[in-house]
């Protein structure tokens, strides 16, 4: 009877915990985990199927694809050559993260170690602004202000890489900023206080001392920016020029590895050959993307040590 009583009771209470919020919440949570992760293996799973299927089915050779400079799909004797999209990808990624990197850092310093008020009052209100701008805002302004600038004072047709740079490097602008000005306010005050104790200037703790201590935390500020740019579609569509071959100078048009996807993927037929070297480019998406996460754990791993 002793027994019998107390799995009697064992059943009561583990009822009675099933019907409790902390129970209830940890199976909210536990299956939106569960969801985020099924996700992500799915996507990665039909992305790598489709994409594969450009070499395995079609007979596309891999080594031509991802070294030959000629993308003709229309011909009779069609060409699928990913270079000019993946060196365009890469281009617009470089040198948005250069020109955002220097304006991103040195704003956050300046919001942070220099007017802390004024910053927090007024640049912090203009980064959030710059967050919440649609990107076809970004393209649109590029295409009426920055391409006729180009076009008029330094050459070239306007549209090209550089216009490219330009509108991405701005639309990173304000993530480079943020987690720049975040990794610099977590810094301990102990840092600066022990280097205005041995004589250092504002300066020279913020560049000897400052920056190389956040450092970690500033190069994953530039790296998230860079992966934003990698995947950035509409904005580099409407400026870049789309040109199907390897620009020779920063003013001629070109074309990335998402304009292409976009341009063309609506003017296919779903399992056509043309059709799946387009879910390769989007596999190639992928696979930057996971390096870009990749490295931001190795960056992050660095800062807890």
């Amino acid at each position: 009877m002793t027994n019998q009583s107390e799995a009697v009771k064992e059943r009561l209470v583990k009822k009675k915990n099933k019907r409790s919020p902390e129970f209830r919440g940890k199976v909210i949570i536990l299956g939106s985990a569960g969801v985020i992760i099924i996700a992500a293996i799915a996507i990665t799973l039909f992305l790598t199927s489709k994409g594969l299927q450009t070499f395995i089915a079609n007979g596309v050779s891999p080594i031509e694809f991802l070294t030959s400079t000629n993308w003709r799909p229309t011909d009779e004797n069609p060409v699928y050559g990913a270079v000019p999209f993946i060196f365009g990808s890469f281009a617009v990624t470089l040198l948005a993260a250069l020109f955002a990197a220097p304006l991103g850092i040195g704003s956050a310093i300046f919001m942070t170690e220099i007017a802390r008020k004024w910053g927090q009052k007024f640049l912090q209100p203009v980064i959030e602004i710059l967050v919440g701008i649609p990107s076809v805002v970004y393209g649109f302004i590029g295409l009426t202000v920055i391409v006729p600038f180009i076009r008029d004072h330094i050459g070239g047709l306007g549209f090209g890489l550089l216009a490219g740079t330009i509108v991405v490097g701005i639309m990173i602008l304000p993530t480079v900023t943020s987690i720049a000005a975040d990794a610099m306010r977590s810094l301990p005050q102990n840092l600066r206080d022990a280097s205005y104790a041995i004589g250092a200037t504002r300066w020279q703790t913020i560049y000897r001392v400052l920056i190389p201590a956040a450092l970690p935390s500033l190069l994953t500020a530039i790296v998230l920016g860079m992966a934003r740019a990698f995947g950035e579609a509409l904005a580099v569509q409407m400026v870049i020029g789309n040109a199907r071959n390897l620009p020779d100078s920063l003013v001629e048009p070109a074309a990335t590895l998402t304009t292409i996807i976009t341009l063309n993927m609506g003017h296919t037929t779903f399992g056509s050959v043309e059709n799946n070297v387009l879910w390769s480019l989007g596999l190639i998406l992928l696979v930057m993307s996971y390096i870009f996460i990749v490295i931001i754990r190795f960056l992050s791993a660095r800062r807890k040590v």
